[in-house]
C-alpha cells in the first residue's frame, strides 16, 4: 500500500470513528465505571462489554489499547475448554476488524489479551475471549513463555487472595515490527500487564512489561509499580478505588507478597 493510499485509509478510518463516536456507538457511556479493574475512561474510547471482560478498541492500530476483567478464585475452575474455537470479528463492533487472514504467514501468534484458560467458567465466555478486539500479534515465543507464566501466576493469585483485578494490553512504543495483514494490525514493541487485590484489608498492586520477543529478563525483572506502568503507558489504572487507596497500593509493589 502506498503512503497517499495508507494516509487516504486512516482519514477514512477516522471519519468512520467520529462519525460512531457521534452517533453514540463508542458505548463509554453505557459503562459501569465503577468497576475496579477499568482504567480511566475518555469520551473517545470504543469500549466493548463480554460477559468476562471489557476492551477498549484503538481502530487505527487493529488492536486492543486495554483489556480489563476480573478473576474471581471460583472463576479459574470449569468444564469450558479452547479446543475447536478460533478467532472471528466481533459482529457487534462497527468499527474496521482484523481477520484471520491478516494473521496467517505472518510469523507472528494471534495473542490473548484477556487468555481463554482464564474463562473456563462459561464457554461462552471463552468464546467471545476470540474475538479480534481481545487480539495482538505476539511472538511466539513469549506468547508460550513467559506471558504464559505470568496468566498463570494470575490465576493462582485469584485462588490465594480470591480475587485479582487485571488489566492487559500492548506498548505500540517505536513500531519497530510494523504491521502485518492487509489491515496493517500494528506489532506491538510489548505488552503490559496491571495487577491489583486486596488481602487481610489492604490494597496490593503489582505491575509487567514484556518485550514481544523470544527474550526477555526473569519475571522478576520484568517487574514494576503500577504507577510506573502509569507512566510508561499514560493510562490511569484502577482509578474506581478512592484516591488515597489508589496511591498508596500503585506507588510500589512486593515481590515477597506475590511470591516471585
Amino acid at each position: 500500500m502506498t503512503t497517499c493510499n495508507r494516509n487516504m485509509k486512516n482519514w477514512m478510518i477516522l471519519m468512520i470513528t467520529a462519525g460512531l463516536i457521534n452517533a453514540g456507538c463508542a458505548f463509554t457511556q453505557d459503562i459501569d465505571t465503577g468497576k475496579i479493574e477499568l482504567p480511566a475512561l475518555e469520551s473517545t474510547d470504543y469500549i466493548v462489554e463480554y460477559e468476562g471482560y471489557t476492551s477498549s478498541y484503538n481502530v487505527l492500530t487493529q488492536t486492543p489499547e486495554w483489556v480489563a476483567y476480573e478473576l474471581t478464585k471460583e472463576e479459574t475452575y470449569g468444564e469450558a475448554v479452547r479446543e475447536g474455537k478460533f478467532f472471528s470479528p466481533d459482529e457487534r463492533v462497527l468499527l474496521p476488524q482484523p481477520d484471520d487472514y491478516d494473521y496467517r504467514g505472518s510469523g507472528w501468534t494471534r495473542g490473548h489479551l484477556a487468555p481463554a484458560a482464564d474463562f473456563r467458567w462459561s464457554d461462552d465466555a471463552m468464546w467471545e475471549t476470540f474475538h479480534f478486539t481481545n487480539c495482538c500479534p505476539q511472538d511466539e515465543d513469549l506468547n508460550n513463555g513467559m506471558w504464559n507464566t505470568l496468566e498463570k501466576k494470575c490465576r493462582t493469585w485469584a485462588r490465594k487472595f480470591g480475587k485479582v483485578y487485571i488489566v492487559t494490553g500492548p506498548i505500540t512504543g517505536e513500531n519497530r515490527y510494523g504491521t502485518i495483514g492487509d489491515s496493517h494490525v500494528v506489532i506491538p514493541d510489548a505488552f503490559f500487564k496491571a495487577i491489583m487485590t486486596e488481602h487481610n484489608g489492604n490494597w496490593h498492586s503489582i505491575a509487567f512489561i514484556m518485550q514481544n520477543r523470544s527474550y526477555n529478563k526473569n519475571m522478576q525483572g520484568c517487574a514494576m509499580s503500577v504507577d510506573q506502568l502509569e507512566e510508561a503507558t499514560g493510562f490511569d489504572f484502577f482509578s474506581a478505588l478512592d484516591d488515597g487507596t489508589e496511591s498508596e497500593a500503585e506507588k510500589e509493589y512486593h515481590l515477597n507478597f506475590w511470591k516471585l
